[in-house]
């Protein structure tokens, strides 16, 4: 029950913040503040439906540090990000055509931000943590990572291979990326700072969305292992190794900070607890 209260609630507010934002038809300040706007609502609901189900202090997605945690989440994504395109690009499958349009990227500031907000919110926020407590770190970073590329498969130019992708270097990765630093606000950063540079600055599609350009009007050609193909440069294998990689760094760090949950093992007595704690799972801070 929990667990579908909690995806009930954000799953509302991200529809509602959603379709704000795609009834302002593309114009770029409306998309802006109402993107924000979407981005916040779909936090105070999460914060208020976590504390009215499980009781505790919503430290997930606590004030205190939220600022450093998110940017340097937006640096890491976008950091990322920069060094595949670039790695795409000297392997001859990105060029730039010529400038885009300073506002449309403003506007996909708002559009990425409650895209990034929600579905952190949803996937790690919720699934990811819910799950963890009864099938571990590992498990729940499994389960909710091919949820996460199975969800990308709607998309537009999407494929198995895309969605595959997805699920391995954005769906594992955001979710050790939590695990790791027990903020949500850390993937939230590198989920907007990916998107971000991604669609605003160099102009390529995201998830094969129709992202449309920012300040660059970018192309990507060449083989699907190289470009993407039709689903953009998030599913070239430069994307898929940088996105193993940070997996195992953050993997590494959990471990050494001891906040990799073991499965829970089966009740063999009556009356064992189902709190939000009883899984063991370390408390949550707010430092990246």
């Amino acid at each position: 029950m929990r667990l579908l209260a909690q995806l009930g609630a954000v799953g509302l507010a991200t529809a509602v913040g959603s379709a704000a934002v795609m009834a302002v038809d593309g114009r770029w300040l409306p998309t802006l503040v109402l993107g924000i706007a979407a981005a916040a609502l779909a936090l105070v609901v999460y914060r208020w439906v976590v504390a009215r189900t499980e009781h505790r202090p919503v430290v997930e997605v606590a004030p205190t540090g939220a600022a450093g945690a998110t940017a340097r989440g937006v640096a890491l994504g976008a950091l990322v990000f920069t060094a595949v395109i670039a790695t795409v690009a000297v392997l001859g499958g990105y060029r730039v055509e010529g400038p885009g349009s300073a506002t449309t990227a403003l506007g996909l500031v708002g559009f990425m931000t409650v895209a990034a907000v929600t579905e952190e919110l949803l996937f790690r926020g919720v699934l990811f943590r819910v799950v963890e407590e009864r099938a571990g770190t590992w498990g729940a970073l499994v389960l909710t990572a091919v949820l996460f590329g199975a969800v990308h498969l709607t998309n537009p130019g999407a494929s198995l291979w895309g969605g595959t992708a997805v699920a391995i270097e954005a769906g594992a990765m955001l979710a050790a990326a939590y695990a790791a630093t027990r903020t949500l606000w850390l993937p939230i950063g590198i989920h907007l700072g990916w998107n971000l540079v991604a669609s605003g600055v160099f102009g390529t599609e995201v998830s094969g969305n129709g992202t449309p350009q920012g300040l660059l009007d970018g192309a990507t050609s060449g083989p699907v292992l190289l470009s993407g193909g039709a689903f953009g440069p998030e599913a070239s294998l430069p994307a898929v190794l940088a996105g193993v990689a940070l997996t195992v760094v953050f993997l590494r760090l959990a471990h050494r900070r001891g906040r990799l949950v073991p499965r829970r093992a089966r009740r063999s007595t009556p009356g064992a607890t189902d709190g939000a704690t009883a899984a063991g799972a370390p408390p949550a801070t707010v430092g990246a």
